[in-house]
C-alpha cells in the first residue's frame, strides 16, 4: 500500500543528503537529540541544516528533593480527599444525629491535615519562589 499524498507537498523529505562524521561528533550529536525536542539525529541534523529552532530541556538535579515531597503531599492530599468523601458518605447514609456530630468530627480532623498539608506546599513554593528570582 502506497504512502498518503501531504497537503503540504513543498514539506516532503524527498531527497537524500549523507554525511559522514566522526565519533566524537556522533555522540555529541545524539546527546543533543536525546535532551531536545529532536527524536533522532537525522531530525536534529534537519532543524540545524534549516536553522530551525531547537528547544533543549534541562533537568535540574537541586530539584529532584523537593519534587519527591511535592509528590508525597500530593499523593496525601488525594488520600485525604478520599477519605473525606467516605466520611460523606457515610454521613448522608446515617439518620441518627448521634452518629452524625460522629462524622462532622471526622471530617474537621481530616481538614486539619490538609491545613497541615497547605502549609508545607506554600513552605516549599516560598522557597522555589527565591531560588527563581535569584536567577
Amino acid at each position: 500500500m502506497p504512502r498518503r499524498k501531504s497537503a503540504k507537498p513543498e514539506e516532503v523529505l524527498s531527497h537524500v543528503i549523507r554525511a559522514r562524521v566522526t565519533e566524537t561528533v556522533y555522540k555529541r550529536l545524539e546527546q543533543i537529540s536525546k535532551n531536545s525536542d529532536c527524536y533522532s539525529v537525522g531530525r536534529l541534523a534537519r532543524k540545524i541544516l534549516s536553522r530551525e529552532k531547537i528547544s533543549l530541556f534541562h533537568k535540574d538535579k537541586t530539584m529532584d528533593a523537593t519534587m519527591e515531597e511535592l509528590a508525597l503531599i500530593r499523593k496525601e492530599l488525594r488520600a485525604i480527599g478520599v477519605n473525606i468523601n467516605q466520611i460523606t458518605r457515610s454521613f448522608n447514609q446515617d439518620k441518627a444525629e448521634t452518629h452524625r456530630a460522629f462524622y462532622v468530627l471526622k471530617v474537621a480532623d481530616q481538614y486539619k491535615k490538609v491545613d497541615e498539608r497547605v502549609e508545607q506546599l506554600l513552605t516549599i513554593i516560598s522557597r522555589l519562589a527565591e531560588r527563581w528570582l535569584q536567577k
